[in-house]
């Protein structure tokens, strides 16, 4: 029977380098407190026996895991998809490792997700859900790593975000939809207990139509979940409000509104106008195209990861909330006049 592969350790590379372990480990992390003839001969031997660096040894060396936790609300939404690829790229630039985790909405895993990524001794959390407790709130303020939040907005400020300005963003959605003729504008949203729906969008909802002199109606707020299915599902109410647009705050959503709209013989967007907000890839494979905000989720994603190596490395932070900016982005879910 054939015997195992031995594991290259790291006192079998000092041993045929005839270096130090220190020497090799610095080497491996990349300290420049290494003459470069040695650093070569290191490097050359690593090459030849194909040793791989164990994260762990490294982190119990150094007191640090070199991995980042990362909790998202869903692995298949494509929103925190994009962001999460921000993430990754930043992270593998500073040499990191992610360890993703996910929890469905409304199952409230979120401060047990948080507790078992401390408990796996990460280095530092990001973290990209829309609502935080009052509990996991004050766990992130007390926790032993730094937290920054990708797409979720602090309003008290006092811990790292990294996001765009929603108030701004739903006013500039919903001016569209005014000045395009619309007087009756439904918003279609999820949880409003949700600060970035309920603190930020629904204000710039409001402003808008305040500035366009309509009067604001909760009757023409719709609160559901982000699917498809619940899109169409909320059509038969936005319909029957006598709404003749919607600013959505899913992309997911706001194409099951417009194949419901379509199937109850709705002409796009002369009939009913719909802007969502995430510019995701379905707004490109609707039909017809979606207009939407386009937010820049790989940018958010690789700052946020930025300021977390910062955080974690003790290096100032001059701002804690980073605001990036956002355009909109026109196709034919609205009419072309302006």
């Amino acid at each position: 029977m054939d015997q195992p592969e031995k594991e290259i350790t790291i006192t079998d590379v000092a041993k045929q380098a005839g270096v130090s372990m220190a020497t090799v480990s610095r080497v491996v992390n990349g300290n420049n407190n290494v003459k470069e003839i040695t650093r070569q001969k290191v490097l050359a031997v690593i090459d030849k026996l194909h040793y791989r660096p164990n994260a762990v040894a490294r982190g119990l060396a150094s007191k640090k895991s070199t991995t980042i936790g990362v909790i998202m609300p869903s692995i298949t939404e494509l929103l925190y998809a994009n962001l999460a690829d921000g993430i990754d790229d930043v992270a593998s630039m500073y040499k990191y490792n992610i360890l993703l985790t996910s929890f469905d909405n409304g199952k409230n895993e979120e401060q047990q997700l948080f507790n078992s990524l401390l408990a796996k001794q990460v280095d530092g959390i990001i973290y990209m859900g829309e609502q935080v407790s009052d509990e996991l709130y004050e766990s992130m303020l007390n926790s032993r790593v730094p937290v920054v939040f990708a797409g979720a907005v602090d309003h008290k400020n006092q811990i790292a975000s990294v996001n765009i300005d929603y108030v701004t963003a739903a006013r500039d959605v919903v001016k569209l939809l005014i000045d395009n003729g619309n007087q009756k504008i439904a918003m279609v949203t999820g949880d409003l207990k949700n600060s970035i729906n309920g603190d930020y969008r629904l204000k710039g909802y409001q402003q808008a139509l305040e500035q366009g002199g309509i009067n604001y109606s909760s009757n023409n707020v719709f609160e559901t979940v982000y699917n498809l299915q619940a899109g169409a599902a909320v059509w038969d109410a936005i319909n029957d409000s006598g709404a003749t647009a919607a600013y959505v705050t899913n992309d997911l959503l706001a194409a099951g509104i417009v194949n419901a709209a379509m199937a109850a013989g709705k002409n796009i967007p002369q009939d009913f106008e719909i802007i969502t907000s995430s510019n995701t890839i379905l707004c490109d494979v609707t039909r017809p195209q979606m207009t939407s905000v386009a937010q820049p989720l790989y940018d958010i994603g690789a700052v946020a990861m930025r300021m977390l190596t910062k955080l974690m490395n003790k290096e100032i932070v001059d701002e804690l909330e980073v605001r990036l900016p956002y355009s909109l982005v026109k196709r034919d879910t609205t009419k072309k006049n302006n």
